[in-house]
């Protein structure tokens, strides 16, 4: 074998081991200095990118919150379901930047305002089933015990099928068949009259769709008849008088449909917002609950509403967490006009502030004063007692001008009405303006609807005060004084007010607009008024650069030429508008 095939590794000498041992030491020592600064290196980098990790978390978590507040304040039905989109996609990339730093999730995570107010509306719901039921059942309300209970533990069991049933006998003074066949058995039918059953409309319900009331003489049944009833003779009696007892007007009954409508209030209000992605929010807020408020506070008895009912029922939209939604609620009382339309009137002046010339004051007084024909002052007093101290007088000043009965009579009532609710200061004004002079009323009418351009007052409330003041005629002199005060405001007033003046609350035309624009129109591009003109035009001009279809200035122009061609192609030209 020739020594190039022998593949046992060559011994080093002694003398080169010993040459060469001095480089291989720091060969070693440079190796473990890179490896050192390689682990502080990776250290470093790891550091960083937790960092920026954490950031990226709670930056975006920061964003996800303003963009909930900012949703939950647009008019829109389905904010409900955002949010919790949101907040899905926010729980997600936590995870995520979790995950990538192999930490743990923070227990607080940061939650939207209308979120924790949700689940503090819910909480506060839930709270109060217990009460309701336990108050059913000490009425002894002809409902079963364990269904009643059955809805604290599992509040969506309300809008099963049986319980549904239960629910519209309880209301009806009926009973669910299937009741009566559980806890008396078949021989118990003889007693009851089946009352879904009909030949023409509905000749084969489904059997547990029947409903029973108690024969109208069932007491000399039951006696005829007590083997039917068996051993259940007692119970059977029992359930009689208090599905009776029920149905009167005493006070008992009267609590029990209290405490029922107000458990049914609390428990839709949970089923939408535990089922916000499915249920719409017209069906529930403008068909379901409205009847329920109704039901509690107009109890038939009384020709007048009962504050401590409204309060029940201020306390039940108070769980409702969207003002449109409350709104929509209370908008949705008296749509057959009575007594619960005085209640949506009450509810609604309880907590809004609204002038004299507010469209919902005036349509209050028409309801309260029949055309022709006016109310005793103590009736009305009695109402508007019932209202915030603000809408009291802005009821009376609306009723001291309304047109339902001749004026001298509005003006009378009004001071009666002022007097019971001991209003000295609107009672003394109303005396005062049968005093003042045309002139003085004159300059205190243009003088408030100054006043509410300069509280920034929409510019349909102060149209609907022009109108008001001009009275349906053309007065030179009340012109004059418009123009006047509209001028020496903001041009932009002046410009909305313009491109109102036309249009009714109906949806009509004013008859009067033309000529009161026809005036101010030429007001406006005549040479005595360059400086409003300037003022106007600078306004639109500003308009057309932000905006060059803007409506107010699109709307401007268009009735400009209507009352006046030759002026519409002056402001055409000086505000630059290319097309029009």
């Amino acid at each position: 074998m020739s020594p190039s095939d022998d593949n046992t590794i060559a011994i080093a000498s002694l003398e080169k081991i010993q040459s060469e041992w001095f480089d291989l030491k720091l060969r070693v020592a440079q190796l473990e200095t890179e490896r050192t600064g390689l682990e502080a290196e990776n250290k470093q980098l790891r550091l960083l990118l937790e960092r920026v990790v954490e950031h990226r978390q709670k930056s975006h978590g920061e964003l996800i919150t303003l963009l909930t507040t900012l949703v939950s304040k647009l008019p829109i039905n389905d904010v409900g379901v955002i949010v919790s989109r949101l907040m899905e996609h926010n729980q997600h990339v936590i995870e995520v930047s979790t995950s990538l730093t192999k930490g743990k999730l923070e227990d607080h995570i940061l939650q939207p305002a209308i979120l924790k107010q949700l689940d503090k509306t819910k909480r506060d719901l839930l709270a109060t089933l217990p009460p309701a039921v336990a108050e059913l059942i000490k009425l002894d309300a002809p409902l079963e015990p364990e269904m009643l209970q059955s809805l604290v533990v599992q509040p969506e069991h309300f809008h099963l099928p049986a319980v549904v049933r239960a629910s519209r006998g309880f209301v009806k003074g009926q009973l669910p068949r299937e009741r009566i066949l559980r806890e008396f058995g078949e021989p118990a039918q003889v007693f009851f009259k089946d009352v879904t059953t009909d030949v023409k409309f509905n000749p084969r319900p489904k059997p547990e769709e029947i409903m029973f009331v108690f024969q109208p003489d069932f007491e000399n049944l039951l006696a005829q008849n007590s083997a039917a009833a068996g051993a259940k003779h007692a119970a059977l009696l029992a359930l009689f008088h208090k599905v009776r007892a029920s149905k009167a007007t005493s006070e008992n009954a009267r609590a029990q449909k209290s405490a029922f409508l107000r458990l049914s209030f609390a428990l839709e209000l949970l089923h939408y917002y535990n089922n916000q992605n499915t249920e719409s929010p017209d069906v529930v807020f403008a068909q379901r609950l409205p009847p329920l408020i109704e039901q509690l506070v107009i109890t038939g008895e009384y020709d007048a509403l009962d504050e401590k009912l409204i309060q029940q029922a201020e306390a039940l939209l108070a769980f409702i967490i969207a003002p449109d939604y409350r709104k929509s609620v209370v908008n949705n009382l008296g749509k057959g006009g009575g007594l619960g339309r005085t209640l949506r009137f009450t509810l609604t002046f309880r907590a809004e502030k609204l002038a004299d010339i507010d469209p919902l004051t005036i349509e209050c007084v028409k309801h309260l004063v029949p055309l022709g024909k006016p109310p005793q002052p103590e009736t009305l007093a009695t109402v508007l007692r019932l209202f915030n101290p603000e809408m009291q007088a802005s009821v009376i000043r609306a009723l001291a001008v309304t047109d339902r009965v001749r004026k001298e009579e509005a003006e009378v009532l009004a001071k009666a009405v002022a007097h019971q609710l001991g209003l000295q200061e609107i009672e003394k004004r109303l005396n005062e303006k049968n005093q003042i002079t045309p002139e003085r009323e004159h300059r205190h009418a243009w003088e408030n609807i100054k006043n509410l351009i300069a509280g920034r007052a929409a510019p349909a409330e102060i149209v609907a005060a022009i109108r008001k003041r001009m009275g349906g005629r053309y007065d030179a002199d009340e012109v004059k004084a418009c123009w006047l005060v509209l001028t020496e405001s903001d041009p932009m007033i002046f410009v909305r007010i313009f491109c109102l003046l036309p249009y009714l609350p109906n949806g009509q035309t004013d008859p009067l607009a033309r000529a009161m624009m026809e005036t101010f129109i030429t007001r406006l591009v005549h040479e005595k008024y360059t400086a409003v003109y300037t003022k106007v035009l600078g306004a639109l001009k500003n308009l057309h650069k932000v905006k060059a279809d803007s409506p107010a200035l699109v709307n401007f122009i268009s009735l400009t030429k209507w009352v006046d061609a030759e002026a519409a192609k002056r402001l055409v030209k000086d505000i630059g508008v290319t097309a029009h």
